[in-house]
């Protein structure tokens, strides 16, 4: 086993400093010898970046997920009634968790591979010549690592499990959508009693298949609490930026539901 802290990576020294020969050689680090290494060079399984490896089909499920999520919006009054200030808010701190919870309804399963990684000194020679040209090129954004898409994987993983229905799905949604504790809310206090009523409504839904609903409620709120831990940011890297590049998931949904 090894003995390294947890959090600490194989390929870098002590107190997270890059190996000895790294160090010497990379001309980025002579000048700050102190300075802890990118996440982008460290070399562990865990923190190695992936991609797709079926991204057109992968990306086409995704993107049919995000049009149903637009459909449960369209047909939510309560939802439509809101101000515009507040859906927007909402769609901006809720729309990866309602996405997930859509890939978990459907079921989309996918599997990833780790994106080649130059060797170091390779790595060490490239960082020389972009140096040497003085271009002024920002970094390509680092791509997801093995171990974030893994949680994920995990929490669809969990939710399968639970073998939740439609009517559980939906108003589990509601749960999560309507959520007064997302910043700069003008009705809040309205938006907190949508989420209790959703709430009501997911627990008469649960207690008729189970004596002891309350419990199976907790299990499923709890779940759901997991998706909070997975950035939007990893969504978008993931299932849309290999194939349609960069786009604001939350402005697309308001475009949609405008234009709808």
């Amino acid at each position: 086993m090894s003995s390294s802290q947890p959090g600490t990576c194989p390929c870098q020294g002590a107190a997270g400093r890059p190996t000895i020969l790294y160090a010497l050689l990379s001309p980025s680090l002579r000048d700050q010898p102190s300075m802890p290494p990118a996440r982008s060079r460290c070399l562990c399984r865990q923190h190695r970046p992936v991609q797709l490896c079926a991204p057109h089909r992968t990306c086409r499920e995704a993107l049919d997920v995000l049009a149903k999520t637009l459909a449960f919006l369209r047909n939510l009054p309560s939802f439509c009634q809101l101000l515009p200030q507040d859906r927007r808010q909402l769609l901006q701190g809720c729309w990866g968790p309602l996405f997930l919870l859509g890939l978990a309804q459907d079921t989309v399963t996918f599997e990833v591979a780790e994106v080649p990684v130059p060797s170091i000194l390779k790595k060490i020679l490239l960082e020389e010549s972009s140096s040497g040209e003085g271009s002024g090129q920002l970094p390509d954004r680092p791509q997801p690592s093995l171990a974030a898409v893994q949680w994920l994987q995990c929490c669809l993983e969990s939710f399968w499990s639970l073998e939740l229905g439609p009517k559980e799905y939906a108003y589990l949604k509601g749960t999560i959508l309507f959520n007064p504790d997302v910043p700069g809310l003008h009705a809040s206090s309205h938006i907190g009693h949508l989420q209790q009523e959703a709430h009501q409504a997911l627990w008469e839904v649960l207690e008729p298949w189970c004596p002891a609903g309350q419990s199976r409620l907790a299990r499923v709120l709890l779940t759901a609490s997991t998706l909070k831990s997975i950035p939007p940011s990893l969504l978008g890297d993931l299932f849309f930026r290999p194939v349609i590049g960069d786009v604001d998931i939350a402005g697309l949904l308001e475009d949609m539901l405008l234009l709808g």
